[in-house]
């Protein structure tokens, strides 16, 4: 049996940090700190949403409703408030720009590249998330004139670097598809393993052999059969599956 993994003990709440830094605030040292002394960015957030529509894998984009890049396609995002984390300013901006809400949402990396915004200096935290297409109808809001799923093989010009975001987001997503159950993020909740694999072949771009997969995927166990079936066309009834606890798979 292997050993338990050990952490640090007595890690703080950020409740208590945030108490230890109002009492520094408080400190007479605190009246000679000047805080325009080093450059300030501004931060944005910035979502890759993924789904499976027609055996194609899509992303969702919005289009802009203002300068810069007026009319260009790029993801859902916008800048963070003073007093906003950096995940629920991201859960914030897809909604106002998408109406969309209610997604996991997973931190894929930190772009800051000094020309990647004509407004000043931005640095952008990326997100990634993964979402079946039943019922998901989104809406443009605030900064965005129009929404849409787009293939991510047949990409309008994005604005900004989201191009760069974009990609960096799909290595991430083939990365991880074999280490975790990160496609039931992208399956209804019972699926045939005919339904599964080709989700599989659709993330990783390439036809996967019908044995070794089953093989896998099985002995993985990350998913359970129903003991419900299903009918694909002529052939005999299929299987259903569904993801255990698919709750706890990220």
């Amino acid at each position: 049996m292997e050993a338990s993994l050990r952490f640090p003990e007595g890690v703080r709440t950020y409740e208590q940090i945030s108490a230890e830094v109002e009492a520094e605030k408080r400190k007479i040292a605190a009246q000679d700190y000047d805080p325009g002394r080093f450059f300030r960015p501004s931060v944005t957030v910035d979502v890759v949403i993924f789904t499976v529509q027609a055996r194609d894998l899509r992303v969702l984009l919005v289009s802009r409703g203002g300068w810069p890049f007026l009319g260009r396609w790029a993801l859902p995002g916008g800048f963070v408030k003073e007093n906003e984390g950096l995940d629920e300013a991201a859960r914030r901006e897809l909604f106002e720009e998408t109406g969309v809400r209610d997604v996991y949402l997973e931190q894929l990396h930190t772009f800051g590249h000094p020309g990647r915004d004509p407004r000043t200096r931005v640095i952008t935290v990326a997100y990634y998330a993964l979402v079946t297409a039943e019922n998901l109808a989104p809406v443009p809001g605030s900064d965005a004139s129009l929404t849409g799923w787009w293939s991510v093989y047949e990409l309008p010009g994005l604005a900004f670097d989201h191009d760069r975001i974009l990609r960096r987001a799909l290595e991430r997503l083939r990365e991880r598809i074999w280490d975790s159950a990160v496609a039931s993020r992208l399956m209804p909740e019972k699926f045939t393993l005919t339904e599964l694999q080709s989700t599989y072949e659709v993330i990783l771009d390439r036809p996967l052999d019908k044995r070794n997969f089953r093989k896998k995927i099985l002995s993985r166990e990350v998913i359970e059969d129903t003991g419900e079936t299903w009918m694909e066309g002529r052939h005999r009834p299929a299987r259903l599956y569904r993801f255990r606890a698919r709750c706890c798979y990220h």
